[in-house]
């Protein structure tokens, strides 16, 4: 969405930007990759979206953040900005398909709704739902540690657990005891059939371990559920960034963040007789 020509007043003019998730031509849509819910963060810099099939994926700005304000776009004294343009970040399983054995209901993956929390440390921090489970995700780039050599050399081979091969001044044999320490427990620790030479192995190399590049990691730092009899339609963040609230079809609930065990119910509009029942909350 970009302003129209003119100042004072101008409408806006609205273009296509960028899209995600192209299929190719007669490529039928597979249900669990319909998107159930979308969500900014506060600054714009990221782009969360949820599916059917329980995944969240996250996307981040990369062209960076306009200087301008959005009231000088509005009355159009300020240059025609670019189109922001996004890019694929990470995502991860938010929820699976559960059965509730005590209703005999089965509660599906689907996301319902994504809401930012505010970040720290570095770190991003969202909440996302399905029908009966909120869960709060952090998403942090680390640095992840891989083996990237073997730890024997090329002249060597693993066999029943053991190493052979042409090693200089290998002998296979049975090991006796020695200082005390039982054959057995030598043996099981060495091999059967493999004695070290005197002075070592000269082709048995330590592993090494290569740090790769900063890796997004999602982590599930809370799991609130069982507090809602009905499916839930909405979750809101407060403005103290340390409380939320949840709703489904008759009652809103107050949660921490902090607190995934217990909530406080702020409005419940269920009546005696359910067939008296004439409203619904839709949206907390």
């Amino acid at each position: 969405m970009i302003p129209g020509g003119g100042g004072g007043g101008a409408s806006l003019e609205w273009k296509f930007s960028q899209v995600f998730g192209e299929r190719a031509a007669g490529e039928d849509i597979q249900e669990v990759d319909i998107i159930s819910a979308i969500e900014f963060d506060k600054s714009g810099e990221h782009l969360a979206t949820g599916d059917r099939g329980g995944r969240v994926v996250l996307f981040e700005r990369i062209d960076g953040k306009d200087p301008h304000s959005q009231r000088e776009l509005e009355r159009g004294e300020g240059p025609v900005p670019k189109h922001p343009e996004y890019r694929y970040k990470t995502e991860f399983q938010s929820h699976e398909p559960e059965f509730d054995y005590l209703k005999s209901l089965e509660i599906e993956e689907k996301i319902n709704k994504i809401r930012w929390c505010a970040a720290a440390n570095g770190a991003l921090f969202l909440l996302s739902t399905n029908d009966k489970t909120i869960k709060l995700w952090k998403v942090q780039d680390k640095k992840i540690r891989r083996v990237c050599e073997m730890n024997a050399g090329p002249s060597t081979r693993l066999e029943n657990g053991s190493l052979v091969g042409n090693i200089p001044g290998a002998t296979p044999r049975t090991i006796p005891a020695s200082n005390g320490i039982p054959s057995q427990l030598m043996s099981r620790s060495l091999g059967n059939d493999f004695v070290f030479p005197p002075g070592g192995i000269p082709s048995l190399q330590l592993p090494m371990v290569a740090t790769s590049e900063m890796t997004p990691v999602a982590k599930c730092r809370r799991v609130y559920s069982h507090a809602h009899d009905y499916h839930i339609n909405s979750i809101s963040i407060n403005s103290d960034d340390e409380t939320y609230i949840s709703s489904d079809d008759l009652r809103v609930n107050l949660w921490n963040l902090e607190i995934s065990d217990q909530c406080f119910n702020i409005v419940d509009i269920k009546p005696a007789n359910m067939e008296e029942l004439t409203e619904v909350i839709t949206s907390a």
